[in-house]
């Protein structure tokens, strides 16, 4: 129903029902036949109560209170000057009442209609009134029903806005989420990547004059890993500029796995630092759980190749207590945290993916030389025994 109507229709049965019969009764055949009023100002009193109501509705949008207030005292003037039982209810005012409720005037309604109430009552009792107690249980019971329907209705609004308000709140952390991810990936990819151009950019140059075979090999592999590092980032990026999917025209990139580890660490090999893979898992992790843990290998061997200056670094994978643990160790100056601290995000991001899938990670120097990460993810259900 539009805002226009919620607001004319209540005045326009109120007028209905109110104001034609101050003019008009019917008859027991079902026929009308004007009303007959042995004093005209009576009559006209009446016809202006009646359209008090109506008329105080249109702006219940905008004063709800005083509406009710209004409409309450009109109310009871019609109960005490016209108790004949032909007169018609006063609707104009359970009207008023779940307006004022459902619009948040609440206390102005309960207020005035309990004032109005017992007014009307304590006047009927000291002037003698015909006011009969079933009418009296009959008419607070229809109070107390309009009220009940305007509190209903005010409640079921609060719910339904709660929950759309947790509902956008929902999808914002969604968005944020995918933000982070995204980022995260971003990071993880471009890092890594840039690095091994870095190191390998510099082994050309080196050796650009003396040996130009092997800065032909660096820079063949700045090539490959550079054309590996733009095809993941169109990939990630790709979901950025679709709405309702993939984007068609990014590269389909599959999400790195511990079948790309090895590979992982041949790469980092080739860059003078002596890596050492050794695999101790007896099942195989779920997909998440492999691309977390090829995740943090690959970060943690782009930090041993940024910032350790380390000779040796071994990664080490292995499973206890059903839980699956990835060690990476290197015999570098354990300066590495000190980078992250200062502002990176690489530790950052490391924990992150650990703390996704219900796991830990510790990132340290150790006791003489060197630097050790080591993420522990529980198993999951959807791990299969090879």
């Amino acid at each position: 129903m539009s805002q226009r109507a919620k607001l004319w229709v209540p005045v326009v049965v109120a007028f209905v029902v109110q104001v034609p019969a101050m003019l008009f009764r019917g008859r027991g055949g079902g026929a009308l036949h004007a009303a007959e009023w042995s004093d005209r100002n009576q009559m006209l009193l009446a016809l202006a109560i009646a359209l008090v109501g109506p008329l105080a509705l249109i702006g219940a949008r905008r004063f709800p209170g005083p509406v009710v207030a209004i409409t309450a005292a009109a109310g009871c003037a019609d109960l005490l000057l016209f108790s004949d039982s032909l007169h018609p209810p006063y609707i104009a005012l359970a009207f008023a009442i779940v307006s004022a409720i459902v619009r948040g005037a609440r206390v102005w309604a309960w207020i005035s209609v309990a004032v109005a109430w017992v007014t009307t009552l304590v006047i009927a009792i000291w002037f003698g009134l015909s006011l009969s107690p079933p009418r009296i249980a009959a008419i607070t019971l229809g109070i107390l029903i309009v009220l009940g329907i305007g509190e209903g209705i005010r409640t079921r609004r609060e719910r339904f806005t709660e929950f759309s308000r947790r509902v956008a709140e929902r999808k914002q952390s969604e968005v944020q989420a995918e933000r982070v991810r995204i980022a995260r990936e971003l990071h993880d990819v471009l890092a890594h990547s840039l690095s091994q151009i870095n190191v390998q950019a510099g082994v050309g140059l080196h050796l650009m004059d003396q040996q130009p075979e092997k800065a032909k090999e660096a820079l063949a592999s700045i090539k490959e890993t550079s054309k590996t590092a733009l095809d993941e980032v169109r990939s990630v990026l790709g979901i950025l500029r679709a709405e309702g999917g993939a984007d068609p025209s990014a590269p389909l990139v599959p999400e790195p796995d511990l079948s790309r580890l090895p590979g992982l660490v041949s790469s980092v090999s080739g860059e003078g630092i002596e890596v050492e893979l050794v695999d101790h898992l007896a099942t195989v992790p779920s997909a998440a759980t492999q691309f977390a843990l090829y995740r943090i290998a690959q970060e943690s061997l782009t930090n041993v190749l940024r910032h350790a200056r380390a000779t040796k670094a071994t990664v080490h994978l292995r499973e206890e207590a059903r839980t699956y643990i990835l060690s990476i160790t290197d015999d570098g100056v354990g300066a590495t945290a000190a980078k992250h601290d200062s502002g990176g995000r690489g530790l950052l991001g490391m924990h992150e993916r650990a703390e996704l899938l219900g796991g830990t990670l510790e990132a340290g120097p150790l006791p003489y030389r060197g630097f050790r990460v080591t993420a522990r993810i529980p198993t999951h259900t959807t791990d299969v025994v090879e």
